[in-house]
Parts: C-alpha cells; sequence; structure tokens
C-alpha cells in the first residue's frame, strides 16, 4: 500500500507487480501517477514529471529570451 501524492489517499499497488517507469491511476483523485522507485515504492504525480522534462529539454527561461531580445 503506498500513499498518492496529490491527494494523499491510499493506493493498493504491490511492488512486485510494477517496475519502475509504470504509470498507475489513484481510484480516489484519479491522477495518474508514474512509478519512480520499486523498493521502496514511491510515486510521482505522471503531470508534474512531464513538466519536468519539458523544462530539461532546453526550453527557453524568461531571462534568456529578454537576452535574445536584446540582439533584435
Amino acid at each position: 500500500m503506498v500513499t498518492c501524492p496529490v491527494c494523499k489517499g491510499a493506493i493498493d499497488v504491490e511492488e512486485e507487480d510494477v517496475d519502475e517507469g509504470d504509470t498507475v491511476s489513484c481510484d480516489e483523485c484519479g491522477a495518474d501517477l508514474r512509478v519512480v522507485s520499486t523498493s521502496p515504492l514511491e510515486l510521482e504525480s505522471a503531470e508534474a514529471l512531464e513538466e519536468e522534462d519539458e523544462d530539461e529539454e532546453g526550453f527557453l527561461g524568461d531571462e534568456e529570451e529578454e537576452s535574445d531580445a536584446d540582439w533584435k
């Protein structure tokens, strides 16, 4: 049993039934959760992880956008 990181509800998932990277859903709030660790079992919001991935792909931050504008 693990706790949903979004709503803190209990999710009945066995460590041996999932692998890192798998996605499960919370029965209480419906959030999509990704398995980030299996021992101990740890879940994170899949949406939050997708946002982190987008940030790491080299999107320009506000500071960089301003410096680009100075060159135009």
